[in-house]
């Protein structure tokens, strides 16, 4: 049974990318925290030293000027470098500078640097700005400076270059993932391909990290042992067949001729077919286990497989399919399906009445399937042994010691429907009988 796929399962690139995306967009955000804090004062001492030294060139150029050139030294200051010098007037109304802790460092360090008497305001009479309040000999004075010389780094430009390092971590991230994940991609790659049957698949075992080149080798040299176990198997199959119906094939004529008794004669052929029919189960059952599929009649396949019971003193099918039933499949690995079925049917199936097993196959279709049943009126299989039935060699009823078959019959259909990407499963009727669901795509 499939384990249940997690609702929010992510691949290994995926997961190795978020996470080294977490990883590195925290340590971007913890380290702009940093900055941060480790510029925050110097950014203020180095605005409050700026306007300080703005406000002493003034007072000098001022204090040693007369009238005439301090008017002219004035216009110069606020032509070329935006700072504008005015008298400080008693009637001026002016709000504080300090708002936040950045401007209260720059405030308090312009009054150590300036003396305590400074006055630092950002507006004077309803114009924003910085201004600093200071004395010439007596005379008091404004000097107004643009507000964006004391600010910190704006908003914008912290989202700048948050965006521009996230927006690396991520490219970043994808490489890294991938770099690591491609690996893991060739190894799963060609583990499909040995899965599928195809034993030529190869690694490289010249990558330079040593535990990949590990895993690469041992995976190419499980491959080629495997090669060799598929084609060894093949030879065996091909000898066991030839060499056991060989013998039997001998004992059949010699019972024809020697032996004289019509009864005796008769029985030995009996064992003699059925020692061919599980010769025939074995090599069924250790068929390789890549098939071609393809769109096949299934109703056509059921009413093949049907036919060849026609001893209705034994078994009697009774079909309920519609003509052109397509599916997904193979048509000789269909036919054995149908055919171990109903061979199981008529050997476990039969009514204690009437000593025949009546057997009825019919058919659901959903958008992507079709699900057909195959059901005998017999006496059924104990619950708990239902989920034995697919075990080879398991029997239903353990003192079956007369029994002609070899116990393959359902772990053959199991395994042909699997290389049809199909489903088998088993239950009891309600009132008696085994019930065989069969589940396959629809072409």
């Amino acid at each position: 049974m499939p384990l249940a796929r997690p609702p929010f399962a992510l691949n290994l690139f995926w997961r190795t990318f978020f996470l080294l995306a977490i990883l590195l967009a925290g340590g971007i955000l913890a380290w702009v925290q940093t900055l941060r804090q480790l510029e925050f004062e110097p950014r203020a001492v180095q605005a409050a030293q700026q306007i300080a030294s703005l406000v002493n060139l003034s007072r000098a150029a001022l204090r040693f000027s007369d009238g005439i050139n301090r008017i002219a030294v004035v216009k110069t200051m606020s032509d070329q470098e935006a700072v504008k010098i005015v008298p400080r007037e008693p009637g001026d109304q002016w709000e504080p500078f300090e708002t936040d802790r950045f401007t209260r460092l720059v405030a308090n360090d312009l009054r150590n640097r300036l003396g305590e008497a400074t006055v630092v305001a950002r507006t004077v009479n309803g114009v924003q700005a910085l201004w600093v309040g200071f004395n010439i000999e007596r005379d008091p004075y404004w000097m107004q400076a643009e507000y964006a010389r004391v600010q910190p780094l704006t908003p914008g430009t912290w989202f700048i270059w948050v965006a521009t390092a996230l927006l690396a971590t991520i490219v970043g991230s994808i490489l890294i993932a991938r770099a690591i994940n491609r690996p893991l991609q060739d190894l799963s790659f060609a583990a499909s391909r040995i899965r599928e049957g195809e034993f030529d698949s190869r690694l490289d075992e010249s990558t330079l990290t040593s535990e990949i080149r590990a895993v690469n080798i041992g995976f190419n040299r499980m491959a080629r042992e495997l090669a060799k176990v598929e084609e060894q198997r093949a030879v065996m199959l091909a000898g066991i067949s030839h060499d056991l119906r060989t013998p039997l094939a001998r004992l059949r004529l010699e019972a024809e001729i020697s032996v004289a008794d019509e009864e005796a004669r008769r029985n030995m052929a009996l064992d003699i077919d059925q020692l061919d029919a599980i010769i025939d189960k074995f090599m069924d059952y250790a068929r390789p286990d890549e098939t071609r599929t393809g769109p096949v009649d299934l109703t056509q396949v059921v009413v093949r497989e049907a036919a060849a019971f026609r001893d209705t003193s034994q078994i009697r099918v009774s079909l309920r399919l519609p003509a052109g039933l397509m599916v997904e499949g193979d048509d000789t690995e269909l036919g054995r399906v149908f055919s171990n079925l109903f061979e199981n049917a008529r050997r476990y199936g039969r009514t204690v009445e009437t000593g025949v097993a009546r057997v009825k196959v019919t058919h659901v279709q959903t958008s992507d399937s079709v699900i057909v049943t195959v059901r005998d009126h017999g006496p059924g299989v104990a619950i708990e042994k239902l989920d034995h039935l697919t075990t080879p060699f398991f029997r239903g009823d353990a003192a079956r010691t007369a029994a002609t078959g070899a116990g393959l019959g359902l772990a053959i259909v199991k395994k042909s429907l699997q290389r049809m990407d199909g489903s088998l499963e088993l239950a009891n009727a309600r009132d008696g009988g085994l019930i065989a669901h069969i589940r396959l795509k629809r072409a």
